[in-house]
C-alpha cells in the first residue's frame, strides 16, 4: 500500500513519469524501495514536512499518513528512509528495509499495485523494475502500450492479461534457476 499511496502522489503531482524500482537483496539483507518521479516537485519546506501526519497539500482531508507510516516501516525494521524534491523536478522517495527483520512487513501484492498504476493511468509512464539477488525483471506503460498496438490498458481483458503478465514475471524472480 506504501507503494500505491507514493506513486498515486505522483500522479496527483501530475507527473508523465514514475520509476519504482524494488531491490531484494538477500547477501545485504535489504530490501530496498525507490520511487522516482517528474512531476511538480515540493519546495524545501513542504519536504521538510511530508513526513508529519498532520501536513498535507490535499484539501479533501486535515491528515496525510502515506509517507509517515512508509518511513516508519522502514525504520521499524532497521532501514532508512529519505524523500528528496524539487520544484518543477519531481520528487525522489526511496526506503530500505532490513529484508529478514522480523518487523518488515510483507512486500505484499505488488503485481496487483503494479497492475493498478499502469492501466488505471494510461497517461502516465510507469516503468517498474523488480530484482531479486540479481535475477531482474522490467516493464513499463511504454512498452505495453507499444505491444498493444492503440488498445487500451483500460479494457478489462487487458487489465486481466498485465495482471497474470506481471504476476508471473514477479514469481519467477523468486525461483530457483537450477530448479
Amino acid at each position: 500500500m506504501n507503494v500505491l499511496d507514493v506513486a498515486e502522489n505522483s500522479m496527483r503531482a501530475q507527473a508523465e513519469n514514475v520509476t519504482i524500482r524494488i531491490v531484494e537483496d538477500s547477501a545485504a539483507d535489504i530490501l530496498s524501495i525507490l520511487i522516482e518521479d517528474d512531476g511538480c516537485g515540493m519546495s524545501e519546506e513542504q519536504v521538510a514536512q511530508v513526513t508529519d501526519p498532520f501536513f498535507t497539500t490535499r484539501t479533501t482531508r486535515k491528515v496525510g499518513l502515506g509517507v509517515p507510516l512508509f518511513k516508519m516501516a522502514a525504520e521499524m525494521s532497521g532501514g532508512t528512509f529519505s524523500i528528496s524534491s524539487k520544484p518543477g523536478i519531481g520528487t525522489k522517495t526511496c526506503a530500505t528495509f532490513g529484508l529478514t527483520n522480523i518487523d518488515r512487513m510483507p512486500l505484499g501484492d505488488i503485481a496487483s499495485t503494479i497492475q493498478l498504476l499502469i492501466c488505471s493511468h494510461e497517461d502516465v509512464n510507469v516503468m517498474y523494475t523488480h530484482i531479486v539477488d540479481g535475477r531482474e525483471f522490467s516493464v513499463s506503460t511504454e512498452q505495453l502500450k507499444e505491444v498493444l498496438e492503440g488498445v487500451s490498458l483500460e479494457t478489462p481483458e487487458i487489465r486481466i492479461f498485465v495482471g497474470e503478465y506481471l504476476k508471473e514475471n514477479i514469481e519467477a524472480l523468486y525461483t530457483d534457476e537450477e530448479e
